[in-house]
């Protein structure tokens, strides 16, 4: 069996190939609850405005710079500053009962306004001029890592942030299809060959063992999470199905510590009122569900959720009704028994911006990192992030 062969015949779903390598395979797992506690990452690709999902509803610097844009009706105000964009009214029982952390002016020095590049700087914890191969939960995984299946990422492909140099997470979107998958016939025809002789790393022999570990894995997910069926009713969007998987996954009691999805849509450079809208409307929504989701099932206490996006937007709005790539943002932390609820500091003056127009960051989004990674994982960043970042104290 040639590579072309092995390749074109597989038909396998692209998570399969980001199972981790350098571990056994195994058929028969324990399904037992560790009770360690578990991450769930929220991604808002492309840019979130936050400026307009925290509001300064008090500020005329804001309503100055934004005359088309600017949120002046159905602020659910939250203090005499700051409210949330009507959209994120589920929300707002999560911060009333102490169950969420805002953290305003979350950044990096020097900060990128590419895509990719950022997105890569905050998945890898790097710098902005130090160019990493493996992200700071990969890093994590490569540090903690025991099994296959020690983070899940909702999707097709798998994000850099999840990437270790000798452990990754799996990519999935529906682990149903990655188990059948798994079980296709050409799945036991590679196992029936892999202990044929002269097998070595130019001819597949790596990519058999990627085979036999996905197997194993997708075999335990399925086999575990099917006993569990979500009895919560959750929106019809694809972010809501990947939250639903989330939920099913943890409250079958699967031993995963990283859970990672993401929402898309959020570069808003042109008519920027009714997309965001209806984006932030599908992220508060679907988090409701599953937030309600975990509750019912006494599985929130043991989750902690963080909210993200590469980068804020510029302050004053464009010509076309939109916003340009900005720099620091918020970002939200939901979880039971916060330390400092509500939120964590004040928006930076708008005043004070840099020299593109942007809000100044003042906390170091990689002191986010470290905060869960030591107060909430229970792990050192020795080896994950190496900026040797101050804790804060959210959680």
């Amino acid at each position: 069996m040639d590579r072309r062969k092995f390749l074109k015949q597989s038909s396998l779903a692209s998570g399969l190939f980001f199972v981790p390598s350098f571990v056994k395979a195994f058929e028969n797992i324990a399904t037992a609850k560790l009770g360690y506690k578990r991450l769930v990452i929220i991604q808002l690709s492309g840019g979130n405005d936050g400026l307009n999902t925290i509001i300064p509803h008090n500020n005329d610097i804001y309503y100055n710079a934004r005359p088309q844009l600017a949120i002046n009706k159905d602020i659910i105000k939250l203090n005499d500053e700051l409210g949330f964009h009507p959209s994120l009214k589920p929300l707002r029982p999560l911060f009333d009962n102490g169950e969420l952390s805002i953290i305003n002016n979350v950044g990096y020095p020097n900060p990128v306004r590419s895509h990719f590049r950022s997105m890569d700087i905050w998945h890898t914890a790097s710098n902005a001029n130090e160019y990493l191969q493996t992200g700071w939960l990969g890093r994590y995984l490569d540090k903690q890592g025991k099994n296959p299946y020690n983070a899940i990422e909702t999707d097709e492909q798998l994000s850099l942030a999840m990437k270790g140099e000798h452990f990754n997470g799996i990519a999935t979107n529906d682990y149903k299809v990655l188990y059948r998958t798994a079980r296709d016939p050409y799945f036991k025809n590679v196992i029936n060959h892999y202990n044929d002789a002269h097998l070595s790393e130019h001819n597949l022999g790596y990519l058999y063992q990627t085979m036999i570990e996905a197997k194993s894995s997708a075999k335990y997910i399925f086999e575990t999470t099917k006993v569990s069926s979500s009895k919560q009713d959750y929106p019809k969007n694809n972010f809501a199905k990947q939250l639903k998987y989330v939920a099913q996954f943890i409250n079958s009691g699967l031993e995963t510590k990283v859970f990672y999805t993401a929402l898309g849509g959020f570069d808003t450079h042109a008519n920027q009122t009714n997309k965001q809208a209806q984006l932030l409307s599908e992220y508060a929504e679907s988090v409701q569900a599953f937030v309600n989701d975990l509750k019912r099932e006494n599985t929130f206490n043991d989750t902690l959720i963080l909210t993200f996006s590469e980068f804020g937007r510029r302050v004053k709005q464009n010509a076309a009704n939109g916003t340009d790539h900005g720099a620091a943002n918020n970002v939200f932390v939901i979880g039971k028994n916060l330390k400092q609820a509500g939120f964590y500091n004040k928006l930076a003056s708008l005043n004070n911006l840099d020299d593109n127009g942007d809000i100044k960051y003042e906390i170091d989004f990689r002191s986010v990192y470290a905060t869960i990674l030591n107060n909430w994982m229970d792990v050192s960043t020795d080896g994950i992030i190496s900026s040797n970042p101050k804790t804060l104290n959210f959680i």
